[in-house]
């Protein structure tokens, strides 16, 4: 179970403090957005290419952009650990996956509520992860969407038939209310914003949402 702290939620002023705050997390999730593909502007590969001077915790891209096709590889040059690109907004996103894991990064796709993960069963060999949005994309702090519980199920058992060694990831509204429901739907990687950098302990509410994760994941139950 691994704990993504977004850093939408952060203080932009101080992102490398921010990240300080946050020594167990094991991710930064970095949301990319570019008032095109979601109607928010935030940040861009120079912040990344800081960040990842500044801290040792691996970031974990989220590209709410158009044309990541054009766009993805140069996170992965700046020194992205995960790049998630949406299935949306690629052109060939097997042929894109593969280019980041060449550069290497993992690469996931990420996937909006209204967009099934069916039709991309057959590209999960060339996946690190699948991410499942509980949210619309493009703006923090919105209310989890409970409906996308069957659809993290849905995506953990077409990844197990798989064999494939792929993460299943949610972003959107993941809280000590919700992180629980998701870990027995099958997700082992959650981002959670407001949750941790609105908490008064930020790295202890990582370690309170972890161990919520692993009591109520199947994944864990052996362990």
């Amino acid at each position: 179970m691994q704990i993504s702290p977004s850093l939408l939620s952060a203080d932009f002023a101080r992102l490398a403090d921010e990240a300080a705050r946050v020594p167990d997390a094991d991710w930064l999730h970095v949301d990319v957005m570019d008032a095109h593909f979601v109607p928010n502007l935030t940040v861009g590969l120079p912040v990344v290419e800081s960040l990842h001077a500044a801290t040792s915790i691996p970031l974990d891209c989220h590209l709410m952009i158009a044309d990541p096709d054009r766009w993805a590889p140069g996170y992965a040059e700046a020194g992205a650990g995960s790049v998630t690109f949406h299935a949306e907004a690629a052109h060939d996103p097997v042929r894109l996956a593969r280019t980041l894991r060449s550069l290497g990064a993992r690469a996931g796709l990420a996937l909006k509520p209204a967009t099934p993960i069916t039709p991309y069963a057959d590209m999960l060999a060339d996946l690190d992860m699948v991410l499942v949005m509980t949210v619309e994309p493009g703006f923090g702090g919105q209310r989890f969407l409970d409906t996308m519980l069957p659809k993290i199920a849905e995506t953990r058992a077409l990844v197990q038939r798989s064999g494939c060694d792929v993460w299943v990831q949610v972003d959107g509204g993941i809280n000590e209310d919700t992180i629980g429901l998701c870990a027995e739907a099958g997700a082992n990687v959650f981002v959670a914003g407001s949750a941790v950098f609105g908490a008064d302990d930020p790295d202890r509410m990582v370690r309170v949402l972890r161990d919520m994760a692993t009591a109520a994941s199947p994944l864990t139950t052996d362990s």
